[in-house]
């Protein structure tokens, strides 16, 4: 049950900010931030107000129930309505406590993804491929803009590792439940016994940091240039364009080569950094919060195994929800992602809710 006292502040609030909003005397900034607000509370005022009259309209409707002199037509709407009645409530009180859960600022931001093979050689190189090239479906479908920031390449078309900056609307509240270890069961072309080979890949999902949402202090870095080449360079450069960069506190490095200027990769390694700098502190938070439950979706954690593709039964798992559909190449193809996103955001909130 939520406080009463809980649902009155919201009432009081969303009252407050529709006078400030009319008033005509805030700047333009703090307008923008209680306008969002002032929407956000709008959508669920009337839930609010609902909620509270739910004592006294059920009160009513059982004195009624309980007078001798109310005929038995009465006393039979009088049931139906009380029925419906404490049915949304209890729907309503989901919906606020839903709203009353500590928000996820970085929900809403864009998406970095790595992606890197794992354990099973040219096989796991080649998953990590089919993995990347999954994404970039799911974003043409969605109308996000993924580009690559680096990639390494393997033999016969596979993936050592790519990282990829996914850009739209509220990207890492969609992707976050990407991170872990992807295990793939499928018969290698190589295979020639027709045997099943099991292979893996890690994915790793970080809010896309902007520079006001961590300072980095110059003085903390190293940065180092050397010349491009080998795994991961697309060619072998004259000039000495690649760059290292090191947080030392830290002890975090990114290595950029891809492009044949040193600015450039500069600021690219200076995005993936401040991005897993970002994501640092945010599992430091996190981890202090909850010292004291597991929650197993959602958590990041790049070593649990999260998700089995299973190519002979055609079905793909996820381990954390106990789903399997049997749906592996429409997955594959982007076309069944969202049922299991929807399914693995439910859950979370649910544990949520029973942590609240």
């Amino acid at each position: 049950m939520i406080p009463q006292k809980t649902i009155e502040e919201l009432i009081n609030k969303h009252s407050i900010l529709e006078k400030d909003l009319s008033s005509g005397t805030i700047d333009k900034k703090k307008f923008a931030e209680k306008s969002k607000e002032y929407s956000d509370l709008n959508e669920i005022i009337g839930d609010a107000k609902k909620y509270i009259s739910f004592e006294n309209d059920k009160n009513e409707l059982e004195k009624i129930l309980e007078d001798k002199n109310s005929d038995n037509e009465l006393k039979k709407l009088a049931e139906n309505e009380l029925n419906e009645l404490k049915l949304y409530h209890e729907k309503n009180e989901k919906k606020l406590k839903l709203f009353l859960l500590p928000k996820d600022d970085a929900d809403k931001k864009n998406a970095i993804i790595e992606i890197r093979a794992g354990t099973g050689g040219l096989e796991a190189s080649l998953f990590a491929a089919d993995l990347f090239r999954m994404y970039e479906k799911i974003s043409n479908k969605k109308k996000w803009l993924l580009e690559v920031i680096s990639i390494s390449r393997s033999e016969a078309g596979g993936l050592k590792e790519v990282i990829a900056s996914i850009k739209g609307v509220n990207i890492y509240s969609t992707l976050k439940y990407e991170s872990g270890v992807h295990r793939v069961q499928r018969v290698p072309d190589t295979e020639t016994q027709g045997r099943v080979h099991t292979s893996a890949a890690t994915v790793a999902v970080l809010p896309e940091a902007e520079e006001v949402d961590l300072k980095i202090n110059e003085a903390d870095l190293r940065i180092d240039v050397f010349r491009a080449g080998g795994p991961g360079g697309q060619s072998v450069n004259t000039t000495d364009s690649a760059v290292r960069i090191t947080h030392i506190p830290t002890g975090l490095s990114v290595s950029q080569q891809d492009e044949k200027s040193q600015h450039k990769n500069k600021s690219k390694g200076m995005k993936i950094l401040r991005s897993r700098l970002y994501e640092l502190e945010r599992s430091r938070i996190e981890q202090e919060r909850s010292k004291d439950r597991k929650n197993k979706i959602g958590s990041g954690d790049r070593s649990e195994r999260i998700r089995t593709y299973n190519f002979p039964q055609g079905r793909i798992t996820d381990h954390r929800i106990n789903l399997t559909l049997h749906k592996l190449e429409e997955f594959l193809e982007g076309e069944a992602f969202d049922e299991i996103i929807e399914t693995l955001t439910l859950q979370s909130q649910e544990e949520k809710l029973k942590d609240l």
